[in-house]
């Protein structure tokens, strides 16, 4: 019986939508499960920067796949808004980095990579923030951002307009497997779907579908807490960055500050008074006006966190037909693009332009080369 799909995409985030709309424009057909509804986990929690990039100068492969997507983001954001209608909130907005003693090598990074920066020395472009007074302040003007729910909104719309069948509240259960070859999944409820290839993509969950193949990769959940702010006309224009914790400003006066990093917390995907307390008063430090700002909404997020900091890409070691992606930490929405395009290819079997070596699977623990972005 000929499989239902020619791709099985378990995971409806931003990885498994965005690479499912790659292959069904490559003419794969291609169904997208997830266990709850399409890009409510780490997808539609976070905050949507987007560091600037050029691939053709990013030695380091996670440099080169961030930048291989996030130039080619305002292309995708046109295409995506002509064929639905959805604007994902796409802008270049520039950032500004506080880098510490500890952090100065990334300017050297950007510096070799052309990345355009500029040590500032004041706070004339963005008159309500407060330096940090132990860190350098590094103005980054083509840095840009997206709106994480809007650009969710508009990748599923796209995804049904290119005929992928997406199917919510799907839950995996296991695999129907002969030799090294899946046939079919198995969902909770007892239905299965075939395929002739899958791709897992369901985040901070993937070492539960890896364990039933007999593998586990150490993909765990980091929860990441976010407070958003509603303020009566926007206090700054840029991305405010410092070590682990941001401002990003909507154009709309929505502030949202983040984000915790908190692995013990398991898949408890809530917030915390003492998270929220210290993200309210990094927010009140570093801009002032917020005080008089009201908080709109608080939310937490579960990234998926790895060993190593690197995503996986690529087939799942001992199976011929299993493709997995994911443990992509906080970087999401920056390597939505490029890891898409990897798999796409690896699934298939074009040659790519994108590096692939250093994401595999079966890869062994050597140190990683510093990235121009702490994601």
């Amino acid at each position: 019986m000929e499989p239902s799909s020619d791709v099985l995409v378990i995971g409806g985030g931003i990885i498994g939508l965005t690479t499912a709309y790659f292959l069904a424009e490559a003419g794969r057909r291609v169904e997208v499960l997830d266990k709850g509804e399409f890009g409510r986990e780490a997808s539609w929690a976070g905050a949507g920067i987007l560091p600037p990039g050029d691939p053709a100068f990013a030695a380091v492969p996670v440099d080169r796949l961030r930048a291989w997507g996030v130039s080619r983001f305002a292309a995708f954001s046109g295409e995506l808004q002509a064929r639905t209608g959805i604007d994902n909130g796409y802008r270049v907005c520039g950032g500004i980095e506080f880098l510490t003693a500890e952090d100065r090598y990334a300017v050297e990074l950007w510096q070799q990579q052309h990345i355009r920066c500029e040590r500032l020395t004041d706070n004339r472009l963005e008159p309500r923030v407060r330096f940090v007074p132990e860190a350098e302040a590094w103005h980054l003007p083509d840095c840009a951002q997206v709106r994480n729910p809007w650009h969710l909104r508009a990748l599923i719309a796209a995804c049904r307009s290119a005929g992928v069948t997406l199917t919510p509240h799907a839950e995996f259960r296991d695999w129907e497997r002969t030799s090294n070859r899946v046939s079919a999944v198995v969902l909770t409820n007892g239905e299965r779907r075939s395929a002739g290839q899958f791709l897992l993509a369901s985040g901070a969950w993937a070492d539960g579908g890896l364990a039933a193949l007999g593998i586990r990769l150490g993909v765990t959940p980091v929860r990441g807490q976010i407070v958003l702010f509603r303020c009566p006309e926007p206090p700054l224009t840029r991305v405010l960055m410092h070590g682990k914790r941001y401002l990003v400003s909507r154009a709309d006066g929505r502030v949202l500050v983040g984000s915790t990093e908190e692995p013990e917390a398991g898949f408890e995907k809530a917030n915390t008074a003492g998270g929220i307390a210290d993200l309210t008063q990094f927010a009140f430090d570093l801009c002032p006006a917020l005080r008089e700002a009201e908080i709109e909404q608080t939310w937490a997020g579960l990234r998926p966190g790895s060993p190593d900091g690197l995503p996986f890409l690529g087939r799942v070691p001992g199976t011929e037909n299993v493709f997995c992606a994911a443990g992509h930490f906080r970087a999401g929405v920056q390597l939505s693009l490029g890891t898409s395009r990897l798999m796409k290819d690896l699934l298939t079997g074009t040659a790519g332009e994108l590096p692939a070596e250093a994401f595999r699977l079966d890869r062994t623990a050597t140190p990683v080369a510093p990235s121009a972005f702490r994601s």
